[in-house]
This record gives structure tokens, sequence and C-alpha cells, in this order.
């Protein structure tokens, strides 16, 4: 089992920023892709920002490019979320996302992280 621990959510004016970090921890895997997603009150879960492997390939969804890096680090298993020039409509419930392999089962599990919550607000 691999677990995923967010920090870094909090309350923050507009304009201001935030980094929220993810953590994995457990026995026998392998990150591989690593992504943020975030729930606005009222609605659906969406994809904010995905990070391959390597740490080359990265993509984001329209509404956060060029505010939003997300980055990882190998030796201590953690992604992390950079946002500046956050806006009302970042306000959501941020989750990690992690495809993890299973050196035991020899394949990929995907895992989820608790929630963050982002509020801003002025």
């Amino acid at each position: 089992q691999v677990q995923l621990v967010e920090s870094g959510g909090g309350l923050v004016q507009p304009g201001g920023s935030l980094r929220l970090s993810c953590a994995a921890s457990g026995r026998n895997f392998r990150l591989d892709v690593m992504r943020w997603h975030r729930q606005p009150p009222g609605k659906e879960r969406e994809l904010v920002a995905t990070i391959g492997w390597s740490g080359a390939n990265t993509y984001y969804a329209d509404s956060v490019k060029g505010r939003f890096t997300i980055s990882r680090d190998y030796a201590k298993n953690t992604v992390y979320l950079q946002m500046n020039g956050l806006n009302h409509d970042d306000t959501a419930v941020y989750y990690c996302y992690a495809a993890a392999y299973n050196r035991a089962t020899q394949r990929s599990d995907n895992y989820w992280g608790q929630g963050a919550q982002v509020t801003v607000s002025s």
C-alpha cells in the first residue's frame, strides 16, 4: 500500500502564492506519473497538472498555464504544485494522484491523496 500525504493548503489573498506538496510512502514501489486534480465547490473534479516519471513531460490545464508549476523530487518521492497569481476560481480541494509501480505484484496501482483545501479570498 502506498500513502499520499498532502500539505501546503490554506487561505491566501488574490494574487498570492501557495506551494502544495504530496509525499508518497510505502514499500516496494516506484512512482510513475503524478498529477494534481482539484474540485471547486459544487463542481466536478478536474485535472490541473501532470508530470511524467522523467519530469520532462508536463501538462497544464488552460486555466492554470503560466501560473502553476508542477515538479517532483525523486529522492523524496514528492510532487509539488507551485501556484502563483491565485484567483477566486482557484478555490478548491486539491488532490494528489500517483501511479505507482508495485514491485511485488509487478503492476501499477493508482493512489490519491487526502485532499488539501485552497481558499482564495480577499
